[in-house]
Protein backbone atom coordinates (compact mmCIF):
# COMPACT_ATOMS: atom_id res chain seq x y z
CA UNK A 1 0.00 0.00 0.00
CA UNK A 2 1.74 3.35 -0.83
CA UNK A 3 2.15 5.52 2.41
CA UNK A 4 0.44 9.19 2.13
CA UNK A 5 1.59 11.65 4.88
CA UNK A 6 -0.42 14.55 5.48
CA UNK A 7 2.07 16.94 7.64
CA UNK A 8 -0.28 20.20 9.31
CA UNK A 9 2.32 22.43 8.66
CA UNK A 10 1.57 22.53 5.50
CA UNK A 11 -1.94 24.25 6.77
CA UNK A 12 0.01 27.24 8.67
CA UNK A 13 0.05 29.80 6.11
CA UNK A 14 -4.07 29.78 6.00
CA UNK A 15 -4.78 28.51 9.13
CA UNK A 16 -2.55 31.83 10.72
CA UNK A 17 -4.58 34.33 8.55
CA UNK A 18 -8.04 32.05 8.85
CA UNK A 19 -7.69 32.19 12.69
CA UNK A 20 -6.24 35.68 13.06
CA UNK A 21 -8.91 37.62 10.69
CA UNK A 22 -11.77 35.16 12.54
CA UNK A 23 -10.37 36.37 15.45
CA UNK A 24 -10.16 39.95 15.20
CA UNK A 25 -13.40 40.32 13.62
CA UNK A 26 -15.47 38.70 15.91
CA UNK A 27 -13.80 40.17 19.36
CA UNK A 28 -13.55 43.94 17.74
CA UNK A 29 -16.79 43.74 16.41
CA UNK A 30 -18.11 42.94 19.38
CA UNK A 31 -16.33 44.70 21.54
CA UNK A 32 -17.86 47.94 19.53
CA UNK A 33 -21.27 46.77 19.91
CA UNK A 34 -20.72 46.62 23.68
CA UNK A 35 -19.06 50.11 23.83
CA UNK A 36 -21.63 51.78 21.77
CA UNK A 37 -24.60 49.88 23.79
CA UNK A 38 -23.43 50.75 27.06
CA UNK A 39 -23.34 54.25 26.11
CA UNK A 40 -27.09 53.70 25.46
CA UNK A 41 -27.16 53.89 22.27
CA UNK A 42 -30.23 52.54 19.95
CA UNK A 43 -30.51 49.63 18.07
CA UNK A 44 -30.73 51.10 14.68
CA UNK A 45 -27.07 52.78 15.97
CA UNK A 46 -25.44 49.68 17.41
CA UNK A 47 -26.10 48.19 13.86
CA UNK A 48 -24.69 50.70 12.01
CA UNK A 49 -21.97 51.00 14.20
CA UNK A 50 -21.23 47.35 13.88
CA UNK A 51 -21.63 46.98 9.73
CA UNK A 52 -18.90 50.23 9.92
CA UNK A 53 -16.80 48.47 12.04
CA UNK A 54 -17.29 45.23 10.00
CA UNK A 55 -16.26 47.30 7.20
CA UNK A 56 -13.27 49.32 8.32
CA UNK A 57 -11.86 45.86 9.63
CA UNK A 58 -12.10 43.97 6.96
CA UNK A 59 -10.48 46.67 4.63
CA UNK A 60 -7.53 47.02 7.31
CA UNK A 61 -7.05 43.61 7.56
CA UNK A 62 -6.28 43.16 3.98
CA UNK A 63 -4.61 46.50 3.99
CA UNK A 64 -2.38 45.30 6.76
CA UNK A 65 -1.78 41.78 5.38
CA UNK A 66 -1.20 43.27 1.99
CA UNK A 67 1.47 45.64 2.89
CA UNK A 68 3.48 43.14 5.74
CA UNK A 69 3.23 40.09 3.33
CA UNK A 70 4.61 42.48 0.25
CA UNK A 71 7.39 43.84 2.19
CA UNK A 72 8.29 40.27 2.76
CA UNK A 73 7.95 38.85 -0.81
CA UNK A 74 10.22 42.03 -1.78
CA UNK A 75 12.60 40.74 0.68
CA UNK A 76 12.31 37.20 -0.57
CA UNK A 77 13.05 38.29 -4.41
CA UNK A 78 16.03 40.38 -3.32
CA UNK A 79 17.90 37.87 -1.53
CA UNK A 80 17.14 35.40 -4.45
CA UNK A 81 18.37 37.41 -7.09
CA UNK A 82 21.66 38.74 -4.86
CA UNK A 83 22.29 34.77 -4.74
CA UNK A 84 21.70 34.07 -8.50
CA UNK A 85 24.46 37.21 -9.12
CA UNK A 86 26.83 34.98 -6.07
CA UNK A 87 26.04 31.92 -8.39
CA UNK A 88 27.04 33.47 -11.55
CA UNK A 89 30.35 35.16 -10.24
CA UNK A 90 31.84 32.69 -8.08
CA UNK A 91 29.91 29.49 -8.05
CA UNK A 92 32.97 27.27 -6.26
CA UNK A 93 32.13 29.42 -3.39
CA UNK A 94 28.55 28.92 -3.37
CA UNK A 95 29.80 24.98 -3.71
CA UNK A 96 32.03 25.12 -0.64
CA UNK A 97 29.13 27.54 0.83
CA UNK A 98 26.14 24.43 0.30
CA UNK A 99 28.77 21.74 1.36
CA UNK A 100 29.18 23.69 4.71
CA UNK A 101 25.49 23.69 5.29
CA UNK A 102 24.84 20.04 4.33
CA UNK A 103 27.52 19.28 6.78
CA UNK A 104 26.01 21.51 9.66
CA UNK A 105 23.36 19.12 9.34
CA UNK A 106 25.18 16.22 9.88
CA UNK A 107 26.32 14.67 6.64
CA UNK A 108 30.34 14.12 6.45
CA UNK A 109 32.54 15.95 3.95
CA UNK A 110 32.75 14.01 1.27
CA UNK A 111 29.30 13.14 0.88
CA UNK A 112 27.95 16.75 1.78
CA UNK A 113 30.19 17.71 -1.04
CA UNK A 114 28.69 14.95 -3.63
CA UNK A 115 25.06 16.11 -2.76
CA UNK A 116 25.78 19.54 -3.01
CA UNK A 117 27.24 19.37 -6.17
CA UNK A 118 24.49 17.19 -7.83
CA UNK A 119 22.11 19.66 -6.54
CA UNK A 120 23.69 22.58 -8.05
CA UNK A 121 23.93 20.86 -11.18
CA UNK A 122 20.55 20.14 -11.35
CA UNK A 123 19.36 23.55 -9.53
CA UNK A 124 21.91 25.85 -8.01
CA UNK A 125 19.29 28.70 -7.58
CA UNK A 126 16.79 26.41 -5.91
CA UNK A 127 19.07 24.66 -4.02
CA UNK A 128 20.38 27.77 -2.51
CA UNK A 129 16.74 29.15 -1.65
CA UNK A 130 16.05 26.49 -0.47
CA UNK A 131 18.72 25.34 2.07
CA UNK A 132 20.30 28.57 2.37
CA UNK A 133 17.70 31.16 2.43
CA UNK A 134 15.26 28.82 4.05
CA UNK A 135 12.36 29.75 1.01
CA UNK A 136 10.18 27.43 -0.11
CA UNK A 137 6.91 26.90 -2.42
CA UNK A 138 4.81 25.98 0.95
CA UNK A 139 6.26 28.71 2.60
CA UNK A 140 6.49 31.30 0.14
CA UNK A 141 4.76 34.84 0.35
CA UNK A 142 1.53 35.58 -1.33
CA UNK A 143 0.58 39.10 -0.68
CA UNK A 144 -2.62 38.88 -2.60
CA UNK A 145 -4.11 35.77 -1.18
CA UNK A 146 -2.83 36.72 2.75
CA UNK A 147 -4.96 39.96 1.96
CA UNK A 148 -7.68 37.97 0.96
CA UNK A 149 -7.76 34.92 3.48
CA UNK A 150 -7.95 37.62 6.24
CA UNK A 151 -10.54 40.19 5.08
CA UNK A 152 -12.69 37.34 4.53
CA UNK A 153 -12.14 35.58 7.92
CA UNK A 154 -12.44 38.82 9.63
CA UNK A 155 -16.01 39.36 7.60
CA UNK A 156 -16.94 36.17 8.87
CA UNK A 157 -15.75 36.62 12.07
CA UNK A 158 -17.64 39.93 12.63
CA UNK A 159 -21.01 38.75 11.09
CA UNK A 160 -21.16 36.46 14.14
CA UNK A 161 -22.23 38.85 16.69
CA UNK A 162 -23.81 41.51 14.20
CA UNK A 163 -26.09 38.69 13.37
CA UNK A 164 -27.17 38.95 17.18
CA UNK A 165 -27.46 42.46 17.40
CA UNK A 166 -30.15 42.03 14.30
CA UNK A 167 -31.78 39.16 16.50
CA UNK A 168 -31.82 40.15 20.06
CA UNK A 169 -33.88 42.68 21.59
CA UNK A 170 -32.16 45.74 23.03
CA UNK A 171 -32.67 44.96 26.58
CA UNK A 172 -31.18 41.63 26.58
CA UNK A 173 -28.32 42.63 24.02
CA UNK A 174 -25.60 43.58 26.36
CA UNK A 175 -25.45 39.81 27.52
CA UNK A 176 -26.39 37.82 24.60
CA UNK A 177 -23.34 39.86 22.22
CA UNK A 178 -21.26 38.92 25.32
CA UNK A 179 -22.10 35.14 25.98
CA UNK A 180 -22.72 34.72 22.14
CA UNK A 181 -19.10 35.89 21.32
CA UNK A 182 -17.47 34.09 23.91
CA UNK A 183 -19.15 31.05 22.44
CA UNK A 184 -18.11 31.71 19.28
CA UNK A 185 -14.42 32.68 20.31
CA UNK A 186 -14.09 28.91 22.26
CA UNK A 187 -15.64 27.48 18.61
CA UNK A 188 -12.50 29.38 16.64
CA UNK A 189 -10.06 28.42 19.36
CA UNK A 190 -11.03 24.67 18.92
CA UNK A 191 -11.74 24.70 15.56
CA UNK A 192 -7.92 26.00 15.16
CA UNK A 193 -6.55 23.45 17.54
CA UNK A 194 -8.18 20.29 16.03
CA UNK A 195 -6.82 21.56 12.82
CA UNK A 196 -3.40 22.34 13.78
CA UNK A 197 -3.05 19.93 16.13
CA UNK A 198 -2.62 21.87 19.17
CA UNK A 199 -3.96 21.34 22.53
CA UNK A 200 -7.65 22.12 22.29
CA UNK A 201 -8.29 23.21 26.29
CA UNK A 202 -5.48 25.96 26.01
CA UNK A 203 -6.37 27.37 22.58
CA UNK A 204 -10.15 27.90 23.95
CA UNK A 205 -9.00 29.35 26.79
CA UNK A 206 -6.44 31.60 25.23
CA UNK A 207 -9.16 33.42 22.58
CA UNK A 208 -12.23 33.32 25.04
CA UNK A 209 -9.71 35.21 27.91
CA UNK A 210 -8.42 37.86 25.60
CA UNK A 211 -11.80 38.65 23.74
CA UNK A 212 -13.43 38.71 26.77
CA UNK A 213 -10.93 41.08 28.02
CA UNK A 214 -11.60 43.09 24.58
CA UNK A 215 -15.30 42.90 25.18
CA UNK A 216 -15.28 44.34 29.22
CA UNK A 217 -12.77 47.25 28.52
CA UNK A 218 -14.75 48.24 25.77
CA UNK A 219 -18.37 48.17 27.36
CA UNK A 220 -16.32 50.15 29.96
CA UNK A 221 -15.40 52.90 28.26
CA UNK A 222 -18.75 52.85 26.57
CA UNK A 223 -20.74 53.20 29.87
CA UNK A 224 -18.12 55.52 31.34
CA UNK A 225 -18.38 58.25 28.32
CA UNK A 226 -22.32 57.29 28.03
CA UNK A 227 -22.95 58.00 31.84
CA UNK A 228 -20.47 60.95 31.78
CA UNK A 229 -22.34 62.79 28.52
Amino acid sequence: MRHVERHRTLRIGWLRAAVLGANDGIVSTASLILGVAAAEASSASILLAGMAGLVAGAMSMAAGEYVSVSAQSETERADIERERRELSADPEHELLELTAIYMRRGLDRALAAEVATQLMAHDALGAHTRDELGITDTGAARPIQAAMSSAAAFSVGALLPLLLVMLVPLSALMWSVSLGSLCFLALLGFIAARAGGAPVLVSVIRVSFWGALAMALTAGVGALFGISG
